[in-house]
């Protein structure tokens, strides 16, 4: 029989109240799919009312659209240079390659001087124009000289010293400014403030609480089996044996897909400690560490305070005076240098400050330094944590 077990989920991408401006100038307040955009939309999807069904909207009908107190878009007619940053990806050209296109940009200041930012799946650039006039590109780019060195066309410095002349802004804070999102803001608000222009920040309203740290313990139920390919003397099964571990994670929220999204690092401290006796053998296993396992976090939102949440790990191990030890006869010692593995994981999180978690460890090798020798360590945890912030 087939069990199948379903939620009611609450999504955190919903339609949110908004707007958007047609072609023809006008304004139509709507409710608009917060998507979160890690890149540039060209369509949305929007209701009337929260009763009514959905429907699409692409940049052709749009001039411009809004969620109230977060975001902002635009439709720019713009020259845009799509060179990327990789490597693989450089040419020996200085100078950037425009190409017209019709794009949303995202607003991110409002005033005498606007600033703009595109992303897509391999670029992030830069755009501005002062009182409403033609937007540009905020140019930078990557290229290769003769020699086949790295360097930059930095560009962007001499369009501000150009654009943004103000007594408040020296030529020196301008050649040491990097192309980043938040020093082009702060840059952008220090010459509003300085024209005396009435101007809005909308990256203000994005500010999130990306950062957060748990502590985490619980139980691991875990087995152990090694093997020697050539003799079979000293073969041993520890068997099943239940512990306790304890760690400390750190997540990282991804800024986009409305907290949807985290990269975790946890270092945790287990251990495996048992003694096996038969008749011909003693063997012994006093196995302790540090795991740091690396991972992505998903996490599926029941409502405002519970949310559902999958991990992936991979998980690196440091053993510490770790070994097994074997009387027969002759006593013998074999050193643990333990390997990495993966583990996957899957949870409930409530109000942001408990969670609890089953997760599955795959099998770890403890005798990599050891060409005969195989060994079989899994675990299954019961973990619960604590977020001190």
């Amino acid at each position: 029989m087939l069990t199948v077990i379903s939620f009611n989920c609450y999504s955190q991408t919903k339609y949110e109240n908004g707007y958007y401006i047609n072609n023809n100038d006008e304004k139509i307040a709507c409710f608009i799919l917060n998507n979160d955009w890690l890149n540039n939309p060209t369509e949305i999807s929007l209701k009337y009312s929260e009763d009514e069904q959905s429907e699409t909207k692409t940049i052709e009908s749009i001039k411009e659209f809004g969620i109230i107190e977060k975001i902002k878009y635009q439709r720019h007619n713009v020259n845009i240079d799509r060179s990327r940053n990789s490597l693989s990806a450089l040419d020996h050209n200085r100078n950037p390659v425009l190409k017209k296109e019709q794009l949303f940009l995202k607003v991110l200041i409002e005033g005498k001087a606007n600033l703009y930012s595109y992303n897509s799946s391999s670029i992030e650039k830069f755009f501005f124009n002062i009182d409403n006039s033609i937007t540009e590109e905020l140019i930078h780019k990557s290229y290769l000289t003769n020699d086949n060195q790295i360097t930059k066309n930095k560009d962007f410095q001499h369009q501000i010293v150009r654009n943004l002349r103000c007594s408040d802004i020296s030529i020196n804070e301008i050649q040491n400014l990097e192309y980043r999102t938040n020093k082009l803001i702060n840059l952008f608000v220090k010459y509003n403030k300085c024209v005396n222009s009435q101007f809005s920040n909308y990256s203000i309203n994005e500010k999130k609480e990306i950062f957060h740290l748990n502590l985490k313990a619980g139980l691991q139920s875990s087995s152990l089996e090694i093997k020697n390919s050539v003799s079979n003397l000293k073969n041993t099964d520890f068997g099943n044996k239940f512990g306790v571990r304890v760690g400390i994670e750190a997540e990282i929220i991804l800024p986009f897909n409305n907290d949807k999204w985290a990269l975790v690092m946890e270092p945790t401290y287990q251990n495996f400690i048992l003694k096996k006796e038969t008749t011909e053998l003693t063997s012994e296993v006093d196995y302790k560490s540090i795991e740091i396992p690396f991972g992505v976090r998903h996490y599926l939102f029941i409502n405002e305070n519970s949310k559902l949440f999958i991990n992936g790990f991979i998980i690196m191990d440091f053993d510490s005076n770790s070994k097994f030890d074997f009387k027969r006869q002759l006593e013998s010692t074999l050193e643990i240098k333990s390997g990495s593995n993966f583990a996957f994981g899957f949870g409930y999180n409530y109000n942001e400050k408990y969670s609890v978690e089953l997760r599955y460890h795959s099998s770890r090798d403890l005798l990599t330094n050891y060409g005969p020798w195989d060994s079989d360590y899994n675990s299954l945890s019961l973990l619960f944590g604590y977020s001190i912030f």
